[in-house]
């Protein structure tokens, strides 16, 4: 009996030691899946991306988005050229071309672990980079929101998260204090794109119209058709802008700001049309920097804010 005893004894202690064994390699099998990945981002392209560890060699395709990812740790080995967005730490990394022309020979050769795609601009590029076995993650920075959700991004991509939070936050204190001083009161207002080409109706997806619609103003051309390849401008029009009747006109160009003004001047000069609009009459065309109001101002959201509403009520942010 006790020989039987033993054999039970026996039976269960191997038992339950191979079930602790076992155990001990389902929670290193969890953990060796579970760690398999160092993020898994959705990229404003609705891609899964997963990225097996954190990133060391990144090459960004936009000057915007420099400032944010190295407010979040992160480092690039390539970026484009740049003449007005170029953060001092990128200003030696390799360049891989101008924005609109990027070298995929270039940004291979910086031997990157993952490329950063400007939205609407560079997604030619992602299957010449999957061929050679590159990740990369589209981004599309116009809007606050945009940047405050690329921010997040940034963040997952450095490991920083809390760096983002706290970035996002401080932002949005900025913003709400200038939100704060506007009076509340509604503004008419119409913002032209001015290129070599003629004018366009910048929309409220732009980011002069944003920020507009943001300080509580109508923008006049509010549910206008968009142009066929830029859904956030429309179709200029004199007619419709003197039919609009704006009490405020707000600029942007990518041109140096005298010619602008010299030749918005002209025009005005020369135009009874131009003349008969309230904003014209009362002395309320204002000029916007590119810096802010074309190219992405990143982290200088709270700057733009800021500005758009100082042209208006000088008065309260002296």
């Amino acid at each position: 009996m006790r020989r039987n005893f033993c054999m039970v004894f026996t039976a269960l202690f191997l038992l339950a030691a191979a079930a602790l064994f076992a155990g001990c390699g389902a929670e290193k099998s969890a953990k060796t899946e579970q760690g398999a990945s160092f993020a898994v981002i959705q990229d404003d392209m609705g891609r899964e991306v997963k990225l097996s560890k954190k990133p060391e060699r990144i090459v960004a395709l936009s000057a915007s988005f420099l400032e944010p990812l190295h407010a979040v740790g992160g480092d690039v080995v390539g970026r484009p050229d740049s003449k007005t967005k170029m953060p001092d730490y990128a200003k030696d990394k390799a360049s891989v071309g101008e924005v609109y022309q990027i070298d995929v020979e270039k940004v291979l050769a910086c031997q990157p672990d993952l490329v950063l795609i400007n939205k609407g601009m560079n997604e030619k590029l992602i299957s010449t980079l999957e061929a050679n076995n590159v990740p990369s993650i589209v981004i599309d920075m116009r809007s606050y929101e945009d940047v405050k959700r690329e921010i997040k991004t940034f963040a997952q991509i450095t490991g920083e998260k809390e760096k983002g939070d706290a970035l996002i936050h401080e932002m949005d204190a900025k913003i709400e204090g200038v939100l704060a001083r506007v009076p509340q009161e509604k503004k008419r207002v119409a913002i032209l794109h001015s290129t070599s080409q003629g004018l366009s109706v910048q929309l409220d997806g732009s980011i002069a119209g944003s920020i507009a619609k943001a300080l509580g103003w109508e923008n006049v051309a509010a549910g206008m058709t968009p142009l066929e390849k830029n859904p956030d401008a429309a179709p200029y029009s004199m007619e419709t802008l003197v039919e609009q009747n704006p009490e405020i006109i707000f600029v942007t160009s990518m041109g140096k700001m005298d010619e602008i003004k010299k030749n918005m001047e002209k025009t005005i000069a020369e135009s009874p049309a131009w003349q008969s609009i309230p904003a014209i009459k009362q002395g309320k065309l204002y000029y916007l920097p590119q810096d802010l109001f074309l190219l992405s101002p990143g982290l200088h959201y709270p700057e733009a804010f800021e500005m758009m509403a100082k042209l208006i009520y000088p008065e309260v942010f002296q």
